[in-house]
């Protein structure tokens, strides 16, 4: 039912500081405009491949994801250089993994986010997509069986009931509350939006499982039981 997501929300204290970290540290530049900025002042965009990456003032609803842990594609020949600059000139103490043959360095914003730069199949140059976000759920079988009904399909479980793995248009991680790699947490009250051609559908398949459900044109907008709130954006066709 989804096509694509369409951004990822982050909550920020302060905005410039975190306007220096994504602009200066991950070399992003701000989109003019974006679905899910409506007001420039207190939010800003930035294009990663299909997906906007958005900071957002505290100042209204959605907030934004707090402590949120989410990866970001960059090509794999360029890691080595994001590496030697990130913990070199720039001093960050960096963490990593190796997932197969790919691997991802881990650092964090000025705001807590744990944001992992990870070696996958796009062009670049810098970063170019955005693959995975982790959220934090009070029950992992309650949010698999609802991100299962706009269809995600579980692909991995922790051994031992922390965390479900599901693919989609980005990767989700439901987690339960804990530490994960690099001392990363699952985000709380965390912003998605996605966009479908299928908003009706969407609108039939969450009444009545989530906490509130309202249409504006053609926006859908969800609170899931566990407070993260989801955008569907009909494209034309819809």
């Amino acid at each position: 039912m989804l096509r694509s997501l369409a951004w990822l929300g982050l909550e920020v204290k302060y905005l410039e500081p975190a306007r220096r970290f994504y602009e200066e540290t991950l070399e992003l530049s701000p989109r003019e405009r974006s679905l899910a900025v409506n007001d420039p002042a207190s939010a800003v965009a930035y294009p990663v491949g299909d997906t906007d990456l958005v900071l957002r003032s505290p100042n209204g609803i959605p907030r934004g994801g707090l402590h949120t842990h989410y990866a970001l594609s960059i090509p794999a020949e360029e890691y080595d250089d994001w590496w030697d600059r990130l913990s070199g000139p720039m001093g960050y103490d960096l963490d990593e993994y190796t997932f197969g043959t790919a691997r991802s360095l881990y650092l964090y914003d000025p705001d807590g986010n744990c944001v992992e730069l990870g070696q996958t199949d796009v062009a670049g140059p810098g970063i170019d997509g955005l693959f995975e976000v982790v959220l934090e759920v009070e029950s992992l079988e309650r949010a698999e069986s609802l991100y299962s009904q706009l269809g995600f399909e579980t692909i991995d479980r922790g051994e031992e009931r922390v965390r479900v793995r599901m693919a989609g248009p980005v990767a989700l991680e439901l987690w339960e509350p804990h530490l994960g790699l690099a001392e990363a947490r699952g985000g709380v009250h965390v912003d998605l939006g996605f966009e479908t051609d299928e908003i009706d559908r969407i609108r039939d398949t969450l009444e009545g499982t989530v906490c509130s459900l309202e249409r504006s044109g053609n926006r859908l907008v969800a609170r899931d039981p566990d407070g993260h709130h989801l955008t569907f954006c009909a494209t034309e066709s819809s």
